[in-house]
């Protein structure tokens, strides 16, 4: 077993210098310390297939180095995110992750350029990878997040609660509204209320668009 977690999707690999291309991804290097910054793009540009740009807003995937304040080198960041970074608290890895996070690569690992080539790669396809150590505090801050915010509101991690899901999975089915009522043992106004609060939450236009949204996020 390796020390890290991916989830894999189609394979793509970023070519190195004389190999043939076989995609292209525009990357934008941000780093606290500018010396950094330098040396990371001297390495990642004879890279094949690959075009260094300096907006962040072009970019297909950023490639961060954090010294401090890890938020504020991250502030404006919107495309898939390669951290390159050792012993992050709890709440800089959420911050991360809110920020587009999809590769987590520690400083030691980034000694030649095929491992910097490789989370680029992953992150442009999106497949996700964390160090154990990093996975696990994102699976502990989930379980505290679905405890302490999510239960008490009787929603769970996808956003819908219970009733919401059964529902949903009934209307998918071809329920109506009174057949969802009697399998539910509740009223046919109850059915109906429920119905309206997530549509309005998710703002949503109708029941079939509810469906299709759930069936489009993996929500049922």
């Amino acid at each position: 077993m390796t020390p890290h977690t991916a989830w894999p999707s189609e394979s793509r690999r970023y070519a190195a210098p004389g190999q043939a291309q076989r995609t292209s991804v525009r990357v934008s290097v941000r780093a606290t310390d500018p010396l950094v910054a330098a040396g990371l793009e001297a390495t990642l540009r004879p890279a094949v297939g690959l075009t260094l740009v300096d907006s962040t807003n072009e970019a297909d995937v950023i490639v961060a180095v954090p010294d401090t304040d890890l938020h504020h080198l991250l502030t404006g960041t919107t495309s898939r995110l390669v951290l390159v970074a050792d012993d992050l608290r709890q709440a800089e890895l959420w911050s991360a992750i809110e920020h587009g996070l999809i590769v987590l690569v520690p400083r030691a690992e980034v000694t030649t350029g095929s491992r910097l080539l490789r989370a680029i790669a992953d992150a442009r396809e999106g497949r996700g990878d964390l160090p154990a150590e990093q996975l696990g505090l994102v699976l502990q801050g989930l379980k505290r997040l679905h405890e302490d915010v999510l239960a008490s509101r009787d929603l769970t991690l996808n956003g819908l609660s219970s009733r919401e899901t059964k529902i949903i999975r009934m209307l998918a089915e071809g329920m109506d509204t009174a057949e969802i009522a009697d399998r539910l043992v509740y009223s046919e106004r109850t059915v109906k209320y429920i119905l309206h609060n997530l549509l309005s939450r998710l703002n949503l236009h109708n029941r079939a668009h509810a469906v299709a949204y759930a069936l489009r996020h993996g929500l049922i």
